[in-house]
């Protein structure tokens, strides 16, 4: 099974976008994939993907029920089926008081002589449901900053895929890469591996050249470089969809350099799924 999360420290790198597209990637590619946003923005995966839901119906089975042990539907019964098979469980505006949510969960229990997890509950959800023998491949989409929901998502994952931002900014990120994966390590408590490193917006300028030379020798996998594709991902946001729809069903010619943008993110998926072991099936053209 693979399973990851995006995460940066920085915004703007296309985090949501990187998470969107590899999803449908793999579900092409004939994995059963399961996507969970877990991201507070409303710019999140569940808008990109467009299905129709109201996240902000109190009444509604959401995630968070599911994590603080008050469920009022079927775990399965969260998913909606979104591009090209891609379950998705939606956002839910209940995700903004997690945190209180669970430091309420643990003071109950702790009150009755239990002992309780705030981060390991999303991993409790997801093996109770037994999703591991549902899904080939889960791919969690969090809030940036560090908190109950993104170690809970870790917890549950174990693996991080890094949206780099191939600039000065970015260069100055290189060496934080080390210290934020062992901070994440230290704060769940478990190890967490690194399948990718992904360098987005690439110009190919010389400074841009120097922070890609700093990058491959930080030892971090670097399967693939992604070059600057702003009207490909502002497209793909405004018709709310992934770039291998926006591209069949919204241009108006192919461009090569956007096919070969896809082709980039089928080789970094490909890459992820060998990572974890996933048998090679036949994607889709």
């Amino acid at each position: 099974m693979l399973t990851y999360t995006p995460v940066s420290e920085a915004g703007g790198v296309g985090k949501t976008t990187t998470a969107a597209t590899l999803a449908v990637s793999h579900a092409r590619a004939g994995h059963d994939v399961l996507a969970i946003d877990m991201d507070t923005q409303n710019g999140s995966l569940t808008y990109l993907f467009g299905p129709e839901y109201d996240r902000g119906d109190p009444n509604v089975d959401n995630l968070v029920r599911h994590l603080v042990g008050r469920p009022t539907g079927d775990f399965h019964d969260l998913t909606l089926e979104v591009e090209h098979g891609v379950d998705l469980i939606p956002s839910h505006n209940m995700l903004e008081d997690l945190h209180e949510f669970l430091l309420n969960e643990k003071d109950q229990a702790e009150n009755f002589g239990e002992s309780y997890s705030m981060f390991h509950q999303l991993h409790r959800v997801l093996r109770e449901a037994n999703v591991r023998d549902e899904y080939d491949v889960v791919i969690i989409d969090t809030a940036g900053k560090a908190g109950p929901i993104l170690y809970n998502a870790l917890v549950a994952v174990r693996n991080v895929v890094i949206p780099f931002e191939a600039t000065a900014k970015g260069q100055e990120s290189i060496e934080g890469l080390d210290d934020l994966v062992e901070g994440l390590e230290q704060s769940i408590n478990v190890d967490v591996g690194v399948l990718s490193v992904v360098p987005i917006g690439y110009k190919d300028t010389r400074d841009q050249r120097e922070v890609l030379n700093e990058l491959h020798e930080s030892g971090f996998p670097v399967p693939v470089i992604i070059g600057e594709r702003g009207s490909l991902m502002e497209g793909c946001w405004r018709k709310q969809c992934s770039p291998y729809r926006y591209i069949e069903e919204h241009r108006d010619r192919k461009r090569e350099y956007e096919l070969r943008t896809l082709d980039q993110f089928d080789e970094l998926a490909r890459h992820l799924e060998q990572e974890a072991g996933l048998a090679q099936r036949e994607v889709m053209a």
